[in-house]
C-alpha cells in the first residue's frame, strides 16, 4: 500500500528540513539528479579536522527525496567521511537488499525501510547521501 510510504513520520521530515540554503566558498559541492521523476539535490559542505563543520543544501525532489535530505540534514554536521559513506552504504542495502536500517546518527533512516517495496523511489531517496558522500570526496 503505497500510503505506508507517506506516513506521518516522513511528511513531518518532509516539511522539516533544515541548513537549507548555500554557503559561501563552500569546500565542496555535488547535484544529484534522478533521471527517472526529475528530484535533484544539490548540498555544500565546508570540511574541518576531518569532518563536516557547515553544510547547505538546494533541493526539488518528493517527499521520500526530501524526507531523505531531513534526516541527513540533521545529523551531517560533526560526522566524517566514513560514517557519511557508511550512511549511504546502508541506506542503499536498505532500500536494494532488504538489510537492516544503518544504526546510529542515521538511524531514522528507518522510517524510509518501506521503499524498499518501490524501486522507483530509490534513486530520489538516496540523492542527499549520494550528494553529500560525493562533495566530501571531491574537497
Amino acid at each position: 500500500m503505497i500510503d505506508g510510504l507517506y506516513n506521518t513520520d516522513v511528511l513531518f521530515l518532509a516539511a522539516n528540513i533544515s541548513h537549507i540554503g548555500e554557503l559561501e566558498n563552500p569546500d565542496g559541492t555535488a547535484r544529484k539528479v534522478s533521471k527517472l521523476c526529475g528530484s535533484w539535490v544539490e548540498v555544500d559542505v565546508k570540511m574541518g579536522e576531518g569532518v563536516i563543520m557547515d553544510f547547505a543544501i538546494r533541493l526539488q525532489a518528493c517527499a521520500l527525496g526530501q524526507a531523505s535530505s531531513a534526516i541527513l540534514a540533521e545529523n551531517v554536521i560533526g560526522s566524517s567521511i566514513d560514517e557519511l559513506q557508511a550512511a549511504r552504504d546502508g541506506l542503499r542495502a536498505m532500500l536494494k537488499q532488504g538489510a537492516e536500517a544503518p544504526e546510529g546518527k542515521f538511524s531514522k533512516l528507518s522510517l524510509l525501510a518501506d521503499v524498499a517495496n518501490y524501486p522507483a523511489r530509490h534513486t530520489s531517496t538516496l540523492l542527499a547521501f549520494d550528494a553529500v558522500a560525493e562533495a566530501v570526496e571531491n574537497v
